[in-house]
């Protein structure tokens, strides 16, 4: 993918007046690939929200995530794909709107690099699957379109539009 154009968000006026740099795609990337803990945001099928803490990977530019498919999320993700991801820091801010679908069964080099993603963060933690994890589904993939971010919010707010294949 090539670097998307980094944009200002928008705001209303008078909110942020002197907005100085944009946060680096690289710097959005590297937390995404670094983050422990995300938190998934979808929508009930009443329309009330619904937020959950996640372990997650972000892996050819993906966020890719597992568990069962009659946990409260996925059954909001199989009504309405549209989802948020929240990192969890609220002073060095990324924010990712995006698709999500549940996977079946991943292709076999993708399921690798999801498996090798997940051990290098969560062994520690308890968790190392192999890639032979989702050979029966329970893992979800979020496809992001906007991303925004910053690490001082009145110097740098940066909005990312990424565009789809």
């Amino acid at each position: 993918m090539q670097t998307p154009e980094a944009i200002r968000p928008r705001f209303p006026t008078g909110y942020i007046e002197d907005a100085k740099s944009f946060v680096p795609w690289s710097y959005v990337e590297q937390r995404l690939t670094d983050a422990i803990n995300y938190w998934l945001c979808t929508v009930r099928p009443n329309g009330r929200p619904h937020a959950i803490p996640k372990w997650a990977v972000y892996v050819a530019e993906k966020i890719y995530f597992d568990g069962s498919p009659e946990t409260r999320h996925a059954r909001n993700i199989a009504a309405q794909p549209a989802v948020t991801v929240h990192l969890e820091s609220g002073s060095d801010v990324v924010i990712v709107d995006g698709m999500a679908r549940a996977i079946d069964r991943p292709a076999p080099a993708l399921a690798e690099a999801i498996a090798q993603a997940y051990r290098a963060k969560y062994t520690a933690l308890g968790y190392a699957p192999t890639a032979d994890a989702w050979d029966n589904g329970g893992l979800f993939e979020i496809t992001p379109h906007t991303v925004i971010a910053w690490t001082q919010f009145t110097d740098n707010p940066t909005k990312f539009v990424l565009k789809q294949p």
